[in-house]
């Protein structure tokens, strides 16, 4: 891969993070085959208003040593993924995040507050129906992740409990 590639290759990341912003999307995941033995994995994310970007490539043949080294960098600057911490709280389902009861409520958590297994932390409206979300753990509330009145999809980290 030369140096042209790789800047296409940023170029081409880049029009996927804006096609992402522009159409509203939320995630958008492209694989690109230069040959064989050579490809590249993107994955762009937008949670809470961030766009997260990760690539991947396989092992190189020696005369793309450049490029994939590029490549790697990527995946390091991302930040790290809620949804794989282990205190995640994800959606069970497509719909609207409501973190109060009704519009001008007090939210059902905020962040530092400590909550029960089986306490509502927040509803998701689907098809008109109200779903209570209840904690999965005890622990305590240190990050919200969504939005309230946005919408979220199914596995989409909500909130961490620790």
């Amino acid at each position: 891969m030369s140096k042209q590639t790789t800047d296409t290759d940023v170029a081409f990341i880049s029009a996927l993070a804006e096609l992402l912003n522009r159409n509203d999307l939320t995630e958008l995941s492209v694989k690109r085959e230069y040959g064989e033995d050579d490809s590249l994995e993107v994955r762009v994310v937008k949670q809470a208003n961030v766009v997260a970007v990760t690539a991947a490539a396989p092992a190189p043949v020696a005369h793309h040593a450049a490029p994939v080294a590029a490549a790697a960098a990527a995946p390091a600057a991302a930040p790290e993924d809620p949804a794989q911490h282990p205190g995640a709280v994800t959606s069970p389902m497509v719909g609207t995040v409501y973190l109060a009861a009704e519009p001008g409520a007090s939210p059902f958590v905020t962040v530092g507050a400590q909550v029960t297994e089986g306490q509502t932390v927040l509803i998701i409206e689907a098809m008109k129906t109200m779903n209570h979300i209840p904690a999965p753990r005890a622990g305590t509330v240190k990050r919200i992740l969504v939005e309230d009145g946005h919408p979220v999809e199914y596995g989409a980290p909500l909130m961490i409990i620790e």
